[in-house]
């Protein structure tokens, strides 16, 4: 493969190799937080997609690194594995119950890669898998609820029976003064436990996956987290979805920041709310 470089009136024609030889055959990337390792090859297999120009035309020193020296996109690093698969073998293979499939097309569009784009965009009429895109109708995608800020639908009284367990630790520190006001810290996360198929109708995209990506809906999970700050939105929602609270329960630690024992206490607790439908 040649590159054409045109300078006033006259033209030659470069190699890749020589344009591209800065680059290392083996190349680290940073997307998104994840961390991926393939051929330089690889990269530049599909010509005039992003990841072609950056590497053929651009040098080490143009693109954004980490602090590891790692070459960095900021894009979606779970979804880009698809993306590399589809570099390797020009074809596009997914999971059986893969649900994010717009979110996966808006990155082939970003990476400028047409013809993924094309099969991602190509659904069947029926719910078989297409030749093209190897996924289920779009109707098996969704969820069984379809969950948005300004769209929630609620369950019917026959709607499918089960429970949802929401986990959270926090900590708060409280002065050698007890009658002073606590400092509690923001909760860092909210996990989920419960069937997924459930979780998935509940949350919707709410539901971070990642920790757990691609299992059958029939499997359970106590992997996936909220991307919710609060409590009562994870609360909100259940309710809305017809479920109940009928348990819960807490643990909690005790600790001094030193051995003094007139410092303050930073307590540390785990507590598990379990709803029902």
């Amino acid at each position: 493969m040649c590159i054409a470089v045109v300078e006033e009136n006259f033209s030659t024609i470069i190699p890749v190799s020589q344009v591209n030889s800065t680059f290392p055959e083996i190349v680290e990337l940073n997307v998104g937080g994840q961390v991926y390792v393939t051929r330089l090859e690889t990269l530049t297999a599909v010509p005039n997609s992003l990841l072609w120009t950056k590497f053929t035309q651009s040098s080490p020193a143009a693109l954004p690194k980490d602090s590891k020296g790692r070459f960095f996109f900021d894009r979606d690093g779970f979804l880009f594995r698809y993306i590399l698969d589809y570099l390797r073998d020009s074809e596009l293979s997914l999971p059986e119950f893969f649900k994010e499939r717009r979110r996966l097309q808006k990155e082939a569009d970003f990476f400028q890669l047409p013809e993924l784009s094309r099969r991602l965009a190509t659904v069947s009429k029926d719910s078989s898998y297409t030749e093209d895109s190897g996924e289920p109708e779009e109707a098996e995608l969704c969820s069984p609820v379809t969950s948005s800020s300004s769209d929630r639908t609620l369950r019917s009284p026959g709607a499918t029976s089960g429970y949802i367990t929401i986990g959270y630790r926090g900590s708060y520190t409280i002065g050698r003064d007890i009658q002073a006001d606590a400092k509690f810290r923001r909760v860092a996360r909210i996990t989920v436990c419960s069937k997924i198929s459930l979780a998935k109708e509940v949350f919707g995209e709410t539901l971070n996956e990642s920790r757990d990506p691609d299992r059958p809906p029939d499997k359970y999970t106590s992997r996936y987290y909220l991307k919710y700050n609060f409590l009562e939105q994870a609360f909100d929602r259940l309710a809305e979805a017809g479920f109940h609270m009928v348990a819960c329960n807490s643990t909690g630690t005790c600790s001094y920041g030193s051995n003094d024992p007139g410092e303050d206490k930073l307590w540390t607790s785990y507590t598990e709310y379990i709803f029902s439908r």
